[in-house]
């Protein structure tokens, strides 16, 4: 799922902010270095919104919106270029005389060049991942935002929609044997955009005052955009490939992407091996949990000898408590003031109340990846909305609908909303655009993001959330299993090639989720790699370091000051807010 990151202040004030501190030695940093360093990064910065335009209008700044790349060889061999510019630049600064908030930055800038050069000439998935080429999120951000005049935007539009056909042409050229499941992907997202050209897009332009010529102008190369799209997903369609590659990833590329995207103080193995143990821990606590409320719900009903049997059957029990189906959405929105209330109760940590959260249907160019995610605005339009997208049952078999609800039952549908909304995701996304640094938001880490949601789901509980009711810590266990059943499956499907049926029954079975819970989790794993890996990672580590810094703080520790100092940092490598709160 793609969340565009907040960010911070002002570009102006990261020499203001980054130029204090010592170097890593502990001696004084040099002031005259980092001063330099901070205009490096404005340099930087500047250089990687001509080179990435749309990624600069989802992060508010739209000095490109007009700007459509075309993937062609020559796109290939400027990225190229321009990672290795930036890395060379990079090297002329002396990391150990930076101060330890630009030594972060310096290895966030790194490891994004390189990451960008590994995925170019190693991972190659523009070869196979036909779903990387989709224009029809930026469209459709730049028509629903509010940043600028109408006009003005859908005049960015018209510039960017003559290159449409090219990029679809270019896109057929890269493409070779590409995986099965991930051209499934591609055509529903690509068909599932059309609807951007041809209703919202000539609805917005209805609106306005522009010309009649000018209007008939961006309605033709509307309608070549469509037929582009359209065209794309019938060629993916029709497309026979003699040897699709597998979507699984195998162990040298995976390991080489967990290290570029995870940004772990941890192994890919090293981390499955920790999920394994905590799978057998969380497993030990359901039980106890289980046995405890077994009589309540089933009186002198023989326990079952099956302790797997014990636990799947109370929760069982439990789930069919849920919401209808038309009432999922409103649901969750109803349930927001009260966690925002729990934490002012709790004195848990500040959340700001002028930050919109507006909760939305998941928008049909998104479907197919996740049920529940956070969009937020970017750096440079700080006062956009930021959107919870959940995904819709409408049209959905009966069935089908049961299973996903019993799923996300009364109780669970609680920890996704602290999860996804607060104090999850779109509380760390408003604490990230306070940071001092632009770089920490722009290439914030999905595993401090991520398990910054897990983490907070836990510290609720531990903090009377539910009020200590075993139900409810029955199912944020089996919550909490998902998480590290992700990291379970993800690696052992890319890497141990776990079939389907094996990666059924350890959701449904060991996980204890229902049937379309986990055949959407297998969907997922077939299109994605190791971002599953990013819920457990992220939260491992997070609570390792509560720990380290609870120790360190002895009877001065307290519970909010952890929590924001450790969102202050912005969206770092967990790796790196330890250094920085660790380091006396």
């Amino acid at each position: 799922m793609r969340k565009f990151l907040l960010c911070a202040t002002a570009a102006a004030t990261l020499a203001a902010c980054n130029n204090t501190g010592t170097g890593s030695k502990g001696g004084a940093s040099d002031s005259t270095l980092n001063a330099a360093f901070s205009n490096y990064e404005q340099r930087f910065i500047d250089a990687l919104w001509k080179e990435n335009p749309d990624w600069a209008t989802g992060v508010g700044y739209h000095n490109y919106d007009s700007v459509l790349i075309v993937p062609d060889e020559a796109a290939s061999k400027a990225a190229l270029a321009f990672a290795q510019q930036q890395l060379d630049s990079l090297k002329s600064f002396d990391k150990s005389k930076l101060t330890d908030a630009n030594q972060t930055d310096y290895q966030l800038i790194e490891n994004f060049l390189q990451s960008a050069q590994w995925g170019i000439k190693e991972l190659k998935s523009n070869e196979w991942d036909p779903s990387s080429f989709n224009v029809s999120n930026t469209f459709a951000f730049i028509l629903n935002e509010n940043y600028a005049p109408l006009e003005s935007r859908l005049r960015s539009i018209a510039i960017r929609l003559q290159n449409i056909p090219a990029y679809y042409e270019a896109a057929k050229k890269q493409i070779k044997d590409p995986v099965p499941e991930l051209t499934a992907l591609a055509i529903d997202q690509n068909n599932g955009g059309v609807s951007v050209f041809e209703k919202d897009l000539l609805d917005s332009l209805n609106k306005t005052s522009i010309p009649a010529a000018e209007k008939a102008t961006i309605v033709a190369r509307a309608k070549a955009a469509a037929t582009a799209i359209k065209g794309y997903a019938t060629w993916l369609k029709d497309l026979k490939p003699a040897n699709p590659r597998s979507f699984r990833l195998g162990q040298a590329l995976y390991e080489q992407k967990f290290n570029y995207s995870i940004q772990s103080s941890f192994s890919a193995s090293q981390i499955y091996d920790s999920a394994v143990a905590r799978k057998r821990f969380v497993h030990g606590e359901m039980m106890k949990i289980s046995r405890q409320l077994w009589p309540k719900y089933f009186g002198n009903t023989p326990v079952p000898t099956d302790s797997l049997e014990l636990v799947g059957r109370m929760i069982d029990t439990l789930s069919v408590r849920h919401v209808k189906p038309e009432e999922f959405q409103s649901a969750i929105e109803k349930q927001l003031p009260s966690l925002i209330a729990f934490i002012k109760e709790k004195d848990l940590l500040y959340i700001d109340p002028s930050k919109p959260l507006v909760v939305r249907k998941e928008p049909a160019y998104m479907a197919g990846v996740a049920g529940a995610s956070i969009s937020a605005p970017g750096p440079y339009d700080k006062g956009g909305n930021t959107y919870y997208n959940v995904g819709s049952l409408e049209g959905w078999p009966k069935e089908r609908a049961e299973s996903y609800l019993r799923e996300y039952n009364q109780y669970i549908l609680q920890i996704l909303d602290i999860h996804e909304a607060i104090p999850g995701h779109y509380t760390q996304l408003v604490y990230a655009n306070q940071s001092p640094s632009l770089i920490k938001s722009l290439m914030g880490n999905g595993a401090m993001i991520e398990g910054w949601a897990v983490y907070t789901e836990q510290m609720m509980l531990e903090n009377g959330y539910g009020n200590d009711e075993p139900e409810m810590w029955l199912m944020w266990y089996k919550w909490n299993l998902r998480a590290v059943c992700n990291t379970i499956l993800d690696y052992s499907v890319h890497v141990k090639n776990m079939s389907k049926e094996e990666a059924i029954h350890l959701l449904t079975k060991e996980a204890f989720q229902q049937q379309a819970e986990a055949e959407g989790k297998w969907k997922r794993v077939s299109v994605t790699s190791v971002q599953l890996t990013s819920y457990f990672t992220g939260y491992k580590e997070i609570i390792d370091l509560r720990e380290a810094y609870k120790q360190q703080e002895g009877s001065n520790y307290k519970l909010k000051t952890f929590n924001e100092k450790f969102l202050s940092y912005g969206s770092a490598p967990v790796k790196y807010i330890r250094q920085l709160m660790l380091k006396k």
